[in-house]
């Protein structure tokens, strides 16, 4: 606290029963503004109720048909208007990668690899089966189109 502010304060008796003395005017008068206003406030506290009561009244009808206008002409409108938006807005779709094509035949090579070497395999095992179960000393008798051995 500096000096200038103690100096310039006034005596803290004087101006205590004069602040008690106006602090108790102030209560006085609030009270008895109060006791005459009660009756005023209710009687406007009714009459803003009954002004709300019939605003709503009034606003009910006109937000109903507004509703009304909402769902079946704008509605429709806006909704028409964010899915052109968005369809402006979405990205061309890109063209499928090569990378991905590329693997793709490959696998399909490499199948069909797999696939021939493994009919081969069986022709091969099939023949071989085939030349056991005649023997060695035996020869194989040609046969016709139905399967039908001629003798000659």
């Amino acid at each position: 606290m500096s000096l200038m502010m103690s100096i310039r304060r006034k005596p803290r008796g004087v101006s205590l029963s004069r602040f008690g003395r106006m602090r108790m005017a102030c209560r006085m008068g609030a009270s008895s503004a109060a006791e005459r206003m009660g009756p005023a406030a209710r009687g406007a506290r009714e009459a803003a109720a009954k002004g709300v009561l019939a605003a709503r009244g009034r606003s009910a009808p006109w937000l109903r048909r507004a509703g009304a206008y909402v769902a079946a002409d704008l509605g429709p409108r806006v909704g028409r208007m964010l899915s052109d938006a968005a369809q402006r807005m979405e990205p061309q779709h890109q063209p499928v990668r090569r990378r991905r094509t590329a693997a793709m035949a490959m696998v399909g090579v490499a199948s069909a690899v797999g696939l021939a070497g493994a009919l081969m395999t069986r022709r091969a095992n099939t023949a071989s089966m085939q030349q056991m179960m005649t023997g060695p000393g035996t020869q194989s008798v040609p046969s016709d189109v139905d399967g039908q051995v001629r003798s000659a």
